[in-house]
């Protein structure tokens, strides 16, 4: 044995020889893969890789998770429309460019929920927030050409609808991928529900469930059936494509989509097979132009807004913000009684060859007495050709409108003339004009004219009124105290800050520039037996299902002593009903009425202030420059040499009232008179008229009126007395004068305020 063979290395002997089986020589060694085979990755590799991209693809899940917040909704998903409806809820308008009005999951019917869940998801309450197999699938149908899918969920396209945007990109599918996710732990299923039937788009300009509704069908959310939520449902998908209202030629496609919906609705327990065979397919309506602002609807809808705000129920950015839902008090009988009205007595007459007929204006304002309810109000000829409100605006005069408010004040507080005769509407006073007012210590430096400088001589209050005297209520005003009648007229319903409500005489001859819904507001007063509260426009009012908190118009209270308002009412009914009154042609109504005209300075408005037991409305025709917007003089209107409030005003007055009563019973007014005021007293010895008019200025007059001997006089009443009739007699004979005043009584005649 050679010497190499002898020497073995310890270890190789402790092994011991090789198995049989064991390769030798260079087959020993590994061998090295040869070929394409060496482009193939080992199992080692494999494996490795697929470790390294699910620790990936986890890790950006966790990152994404953890670095993508909710964000806020994005202004286009939280815009919405005010919706304004009248008193019986049909559709009055809506305001902003953004058809939409949330509406809570409450008010979709369960049918609608399940038509909608059975056209875009009907796994929705079982599964996650994100479907990856659907998501799968749908590239995959894009990509080989079958058609551009979503392949989302509803959680995610609520997300797309409310958080993000419909740009179609890789970022933004990213996000809607975790948002989705957070939110549908954050969030329950049904609260993600409402959030999308209130962001999707329906078509027509239609944003959300309740639009839609209105738009297709013409009624709420809540009164859609199941075929008709079905179609609703079948509109999510493409709504241009199954519009069979705009686009007839889409109904074979929609009928197909509207068949899948239900069948899907069958599949899922949520309708039974024989509710599905009785359904027919709901055709929806043509489509309409968005009711806008034109005619009446901006004039009530801004004035029902600022009625809203004015009163802080709602402060005016959140009101921009939307999505209110607004029920007026406005009734739609009414209201198009107002405007036929105005068009048949006054628009008609215009002429566009008359240049101050281009001047006139016309406003209008109608309030329940009882329940102090606005049912209408005329804002003007259309709110897109001229936007101020004449119904609300404060800038013309009121006229003698206000002379009611000074009587009744005298009523209210026991107050006596200059000579301690108790003011009554027997109560005789100097019709004179241009009279000097005269005060305790004599003359007050205050001489209004009457219309036309008419004299009247002696005249009972309840002609002055019947005439429109100024120089009688001039000196009335100064009887009972301006203050008195100021705090009157605030508490018969006229604001408090009215311009030009000044406490001095000339307060009786309407200065102040009240609105018409004020002056009906008061004139509401005394139509309620002097109880007032504030009118109201809004019967109520909410935002996604919660309802704002309205005043109590129900609570009124006793402004002024019911004898002092019935008394009012006695001598304005005479205003209407005698032959002289300058309100006769409010007779036409067709009812018991009480009312006052009223002309203001240089005749730039003419008014007409009435009411029924049933309602109080006044009209007034104004004269403006539309150019300039300055006041304008009516005279030479329609072709008259001028217009007073028992002209246009009363007439339209009349129609209107006749046109909104229509069909209820008329009603004679329930009068407690003060005491006295129910008949004229026994005549006394006449005076002739000039000397009259001469000792009745001096105070020194006592052969008009009993004596002290005559008459028991009850002592006068204090300012806080209790409601309830007056306990004292008439003072003085009724005197009716032999001439007849024209329509009006007013007029400035050169010295002094002397508006009528």
């Amino acid at each position: 044995m050679s010497d190499e063979h002898s020497r073995q290395r310890p270890r190789d002997r402790a092994a011991g020889p090789p198995p049989a089986w064991a390769p030798r020589g260079e087959a020993a060694r590994p061998r090295k893969r040869s070929g394409w085979r060496r482009l193939l990755p080992t199992w080692r590799l494999v494996l490795g890789a697929f470790v390294l991209i699910v620790l990936l693809v986890a890790g950006g899940l966790i990152a994404g998770y953890t670095l993508v917040d909710i964000p806020a909704a994005n202004k286009a998903a939280t815009a919405e429309s005010n919706v304004f409806l009248y008193a019986d809820g049909s559709q009055l308008a809506r305001d902003g460019e953004v058809n939409r009005e949330s509406v809570p999951l409450s008010r979709i019917p369960k049918n609608v929920q399940h038509a909608v869940l059975a056209a875009e998801d009907r796994d929705f309450y079982s599964e996650s927030a994100v479907n990856p197999e659907a998501m799968v699938r749908a590239a995959w149908n894009t990509v080989t050409g079958k058609g551009k899918q979503s392949g989302s969920t509803i959680t995610q396209q609520y997300v797309k609808n409310y958080y993000l945007g419909q740009e179609q990109t890789i970022s933004r599918k990213v996000k809607e991928f975790f948002i989705a996710i957070k939110l549908d732990r954050e969030s329950s299923k049904d609260d993600i529900l409402e959030g999308y039937l209130n962001t999707s788009y329906f078509g027509r300009n239609a944003y959300g469930i309740q639009a839609a509704s209105q738009a297709y069908y013409g009624k709420d959310s809540d009164k859609i059936d199941t075929a008709q939520g079905a179609y609703l449902a079948t509109l999510l998908n493409a709504p241009s494509a199954y519009d069979v209202g705009a686009h007839p030629e889409n109904k074979p496609r929609a009928m197909a989509r509207w068949n899948y919906v239900l069948d899907g609705m069958v599949k899922k327990g949520w309708l039974s097979p024989a509710e599905r065979a009785s359904l027919k397919f709901p055709a929806p309506g043509k489509s309409r132009p968005r009711l806008g602002m034109s005619g009446q609807r901006g004039y009530l809808v801004e004035a029902v807004k600022d009625y809203l705000t004015s009163n802080k129920i709602v402060d005016e950015q959140t009101l921009a913000a939307g999505g209110y839902r607004i029920t007026t008090t406005i009734d739609r009988k009414k209201q198009d009684a107002f405007v036929k009205a105005v068009k048949s007595e006054l628009m008609d007459e215009l002429s566009d060859s008359r240049k101050v007929d281009s001047y006139v204006r016309a406003g209008g304002a109608s309030v329940e007495p009882r329940t102090g309810k606005v049912v209408a109000l005329y804002g003007g000829i259309d709110y897109t050709k001229q936007y101020v409100n004449n119904a609300t605006r404060r800038d013309y005069q009121v006229g003698s409108t206000f002379k009611p408010f000074v009587f009744t004040s005298a009523v209210q507080h026991g107050a006596t003339t200059q000579s301690g005769r108790t003011i009554t509407p027997y109560t005789i006073y100097d019709g004179t004009d241009k009279r000097q007012v005269v005060g305790p210590d004599g003359p007050v430096g205050y001489n209004p004219a009457n219309e036309d400088d008419r004299s009247y001589g002696p005249i009972t209050v309840t002609k002055a009124t019947d005439l429109s005297v100024n120089a009688v209520y001039a000196q009335m005003a100064q009887d009972v105290g301006p203050g008195k009648v100021k705090a009157t007229a605030i508490a018969l319903g006229v604001p408090e800050k009215t311009p030009d409500l000044t406490a001095s005489p000339s307060i009786a001859l309407g200065p102040a520039t009240a609105s018409v819904l004020d002056m009906a507001q008061a004139y509401a007063t005394l139509a309620n037996h002097g109880r007032h509260g504030p009118y109201t426009l809004v019967e109520k009012a909410s935002k996604g299902g919660e309802s704002l908190h309205l005043p109590n118009v129900g609570d009124k209270k006793q402004a002024v002593p019911r004898d002092a308002a019935d008394t009012t009412t006695s001598i304005l009914q005479s205003v209407v009903d005698s032959p002289g009154g300058t309100g006769a042609a409010a007779r036409n109504s067709g009812r018991p009425s009480a009312g006052k005209t009223g002309t203001a300075e240089e005749d730039k408005a003419a008014w007409f202030a009435g009411y029924t037991p049933d309602l109080a409305t006044v009209v007034a025709v104004m004269g403006q420059d539309s150019d300039s917007g300055e006041q304008k003089s009516l005279y030479g209107a329609t072709g008259l040499p001028r217009i007073n409030g028992g002209g246009y005003p009363a007439r339209i007055w009349a129609e209107y009232t006749a046109g909104a009563l229509e069909g209820t019973p008329a009603r004679d007014f329930d009068l407690e008179l003060e005491q006295g005021a129910g008949s004229p007293p026994p005549e006394a010895p006449s005076t002739s008229a000039p000397a009259a008019g001469l000792l009745l200025a001096a105070g020194l007059l006592r052969a008009a009126a009993p004596s002290a001997d005559d008459v028991v006089r009850a002592p006068a009443r204090p300012a806080d007395r209790p409601t309830g009739p007056a306990d004292r007699p008439a003072d003085g004979p009724a005197v009716t004068p032999d001439h007849h005043a024209r329509a009006e009584s007013g007029g400035s005649g050169g010295t002094g305020w002397g508006a009528s």
